[in-house]
């Protein structure tokens, strides 16, 4: 329709104009290709082996494109535009060594930010700022308040968030809280959740001469962090373990996931378990209705198995006890449950199935931007799952059995464990 203003012989020649220009198929999104106005675009702010697996499964999508990435470091940010440009054929991609400058682009959609964790919730929170959809991986913040404040900032900027818990996309695990949800198991008694050995590390490296920013970028590599002195190893990925650096004493490491499959099976994706006592080998954390999770520690990353899991299924192991049968899975996607006569339902996909693959998760964060639908690990999701998760370890830090409101999201009668729900941020903008 043209405006009241436009005269009959204006709109005439505009027409005449349209109609002579030849516009390709492909604009059109005709002979299978995506019209650039249904084309998802996306940036990556931080880029590096865990990116890496999760972009390498986005690139197939037809209706996405990747167009930009943000790395402190010029090494990774230089690596991630080779596999991108490859990709599509084409040197497209640009680079910032400032993820501000990408957030700053009003044509990119969506953020996938794959940075260390405690890079996770800021730069989050940030995107959702900027108006940007944003998966993130995981653990999504690095302390409870964190995790609260991403929540509700996704919640007010009305973007669309998948947290990096693929797992709850992954056939092997669907199925077995399935058959939860479905009572196959009789009355759900028992969870367990495999982590690592929580770790406490506050031990600095030597320091070493700070490269130009260009090269790397230290104060903002350290962002919200505490200062201290740079050393290449932390950027290679000896932050790991390092209180200042890591979540949780590394339990979200597995946490993140396992944790958060049990609180899916249990149907209280919008709860926490009230008590968390923390033992030698695992804590153990019960739920109002009784049900108790076992966070058993597994691995010191990959050792010995704890007598509750079959050694075979994997990293990231779960198991779910019912008064009438159990069920368990792992990243190998095999599933083995007890009565036998579970076994034999399997549906021949789910046995192939390997469960680090982020194919599916990834699509339907895709998917959920289109449809502006809440994705599968969406922002609530994190939160109670995190939370939990982030509860376990100050427990087994103060060595104490702790209480929590799960409405609140405060311990109960315990300062000590409340002021540790958050941590002072460091001031580094530049």
């Amino acid at each position: 329709m043209t405006s009241p203003s436009t005269t009959r012989r204006t709109f005439l020649k505009t027409t005449t104009a349209a109609a002579a220009t030849i516009i390709p198929a492909t604009a059109l999104g005709r002979d299978g290709a995506t019209a650039p106005s249904e084309t998802i675009t996306f940036g990556i702010i931080g880029i590096g082996p865990r990116c890496t697996y999760d972009v390498k499964a986005m690139l197939p999508f037809k209706d996405v494109r990747c167009v930009a990435i943000a790395d402190v470091q010029a090494s990774r940010r230089d690596a991630g535009k080779k596999l991108v440009d490859e990709h599509y054929g084409n040197t497209d991609c640009k680079l910032y060594r400032d993820f501000r400058e990408l957030l700053d682009r009003k044509d990119i959609d969506a953020v996938l930010i794959a940075t260390g964790d405690r890079w996770h919730g800021p730069a989050s929170m940030l995107a959702a700022e900027a108006g940007k959809d944003v998966y993130s991986e995981k653990p999504c913040g690095i302390t409870i308040a964190t995790c609260q404040e991403l929540a509700d900032t996704i919640d007010r900027t009305q973007r669309v968030f998948q947290a990096g818990t693929q797992r709850r996309s992954v056939p092997n695990f669907q199925q077995a809280v399935q058959w939860v949800h479905n009572g196959k198991l009789g009355k759900l008694k028992t969870m367990h959740a495999s982590v690592y050995i929580p770790t406490l590390d506050n031990t600095w490296l030597p320091g070493q001469p700070q490269p130009n920013r260009d090269v790397v970028d230290w104060n903002l590599w350290l962002g919200p962090a505490a200062w201290r002195p740079f050393n290449q190893a932390y950027c290679d990925g000896k932050w790991r373990g390092q209180w200042d650096f890591d979540s949780g004493a590394r339990l979200l490491d597995w946490g993140a996931h396992t944790v958060d499959l049990c609180q899916w099976a249990n149907q209280s994706d919008d709860t926490l378990p009230l008590t968390y006592e923390p033992m030698s080998d695992k804590i153990v954390c019960t739920y109002q209705n009784g049900v108790q999770l076992i966070i058993d520690f597994l691995a010191q990353p990959f050792g010995d198995r704890s007598p509750h899991y079959i050694t075979r299924l994997g990293t990231c192991p779960v198991r779910f006890i019912g008064e009438d049968g159990s069920v368990e899975t792992g990243d190998s996607g095999e599933i083995v449950a007890t009565p036998e006569s579970l076994q034999k339902e399997l549906p021949e996909a789910t046995k192939r199935v390997v469960g680090l693959d982020v194919t599916a998760h990834a699509r339907n964060f895709f998917d959920c931007i289109r449809s502006r639908e809440k994705t599968a690990a969406n922002q609530h999701v994190m939160r109670r799952s995190h939370i939990a998760s982030h509860a376990a370890a100050i427990a087994w830090i103060l060595n104490r059995k702790l209480t929590i409101d799960p409405v609140k999201e405060e311990f109960v009668n315990d300062p000590e464990a409340n002021l540790m729900r958050s941590r002072p941020s460091r001031k580094w903008m530049s």
